[in-house]
């Protein structure tokens, strides 16, 4: 027998690995050069200096046995304590190694997190669009309901009416995550302020704690000296999820972290659970290598030169061509609205002068389409006259 859910996982790939594969097969036919993939936010800055380095290093400096061997469960406490430090140092925290669990990457913290909450299908987690489109597939594999809050297409930042509206005896915890893949827009401080206000409320009304997910994989990629928001400054309750695939360019290393904050109701209790749940899903001991990589480079920052000016580039003459999108602050995302309001139809058409868009209705905005600026300059150059012909042959 095969489970029926997992197949229909495994047989329909999400909307933009759809996309890069395609994008794979016309460049056969046309030259990766006349391909403008703008599908995966796979960064195209290399890692920092420091972490080759640190690469290096430890190989030719430690053991085999050492280097690759099996860590703690949850993490060597050696690269616990450099990321605890880390945070300290940045937010006037005082977290300790026993508040971190090092995890397989991003997806491997939000699954352990939410596999630990969904205790039945009755339980809800709440995602504000426009949100990761695997949450709901993260959500739904593991036995609960995800509940979609519409987005605010203004500014992006949250419906709080829609966002009140949701939460119910059920809401086992919300999903957030800032800087926004895909709008690149930042959580400003009156935005999550107001949520903590909200989370604790309802969370006084249910008689328990509603928890928050911060999902935050993009938190140092951020522009213009803005600054991030650090949710568990705000709300106690709050579980942050990250992950060093962007900030140190390592998307395909998987490593990354859960943060249990001591401050938590029932925060023994709940870091049990995503143990247990990391156990279950056979997450545990993350890359050994990659672990004492982390441990020396935990305080290294990336350069965000080149993502800024590939944003001021294609902003400026998307714009001036007659697309339109909130301005990103942070990630390598820009979320531009179809002209005819519907994202899908504009994706499709865009093909035709081989120029990659993601639609969307995945991300729960159909009106608007992703593009990943996390590509070469020249690239860009190169699409502008793409951009140009599919806005104004585009019939609507």
């Amino acid at each position: 027998m095969i489970n029926d859910k997992m197949y229909a996982l495994g047989s329909n790939r999400s909307v933009i690995r759809d996309l890069f594969e395609y994008g794979n097969e016309r460049a056969k036919l046309v030259g990766r050069e006349n391909i403008y993939d703008f599908s995966l936010g796979n960064p195209s800055v290399p890692a920092p200096k420091e972490v080759n380095e640190a690469i290096a290093d430890i190989i030719a400096s430690l053991p085999s046995v050492a280097v690759h061997g099996y860590t703690s469960a949850q993490g060597s406490e050696g690269t616990r304590r450099a990321i605890a430090e880390d945070l300290n140092a940045r937010f006037g925290t005082a977290f300790t190694p026993a508040e971190l669990y090092i995890s397989c990457g991003a997806a491997a913290s939000l699954v352990s997190t939410l596999r630990a909450l969904i205790v039945g299908a009755e339980t809800e987690i709440i995602g504000i669009a426009p949100f990761f489109p695997e949450y709901r597939c993260f959500v739904e594999a593991n036995g609960g309901r995800f509940v979609l809050v519409p987005a605010d297409e203004k500014a992006f930042q949250i419906d709080f009416g829609a966002l009140e509206g949701a939460i119910t005896a059920n809401t086992a915890a919300v999903i957030i995550n800032s800087p926004n893949n895909p709008s690149g827009t930042i959580y400003s401080e009156e935005t999550i302020k107001k949520l903590a206000g909200l989370l604790e409320k309802k969370s006084a009304e249910y008689g328990r704690a509603i928890y928050l997910i911060s999902d935050e994989p993009y938190r140092e990629l951020v522009y213009d000296g803005e600054s991030v928001p650090f949710p568990p400054l705000y709300y106690k309750n709050t579980i942050v999820c990250y992950s060093y695939s962007k900030s140190l360019s390592l998307p395909g290393e998987r490593i990354g972290y859960v943060l249990v904050p001591a401050a938590a109701d029932e925060s023994s209790r709940l870091y049990a659970a995503i143990a247990g749940a990391a156990r279950a899903c056979g997450y545990v001991c993350a890359p050994s290598l990659l672990q004492r990589v982390i441990e020396r480079c935990a305080g290294i920052r990336p350069d965000l030169t080149e993502y800024a000016s590939n944003r001021d580039l294609l902003y400026s003459a998307l714009t001036e061509i007659g697309y339109r999108c909130v301005y990103p602050k942070g990630a390598f995302y820009m979320f531009i609205e179809a002209p005819d309001g519907d994202g899908n139809r504009f994706s499709e058409h865009a093909k035709k002068y081989d120029l990659l868009l993601v639609p969307g209705e995945s991300f729960g905005c159909r009106r608007f389409l992703r593009i990943s600026y996390c590509v070469s300059g020249e690239m860009i150059e190169k699409s502008i006259s793409a951009f140009r012909k599919a806005f104004e042959e585009y019939r609507f």
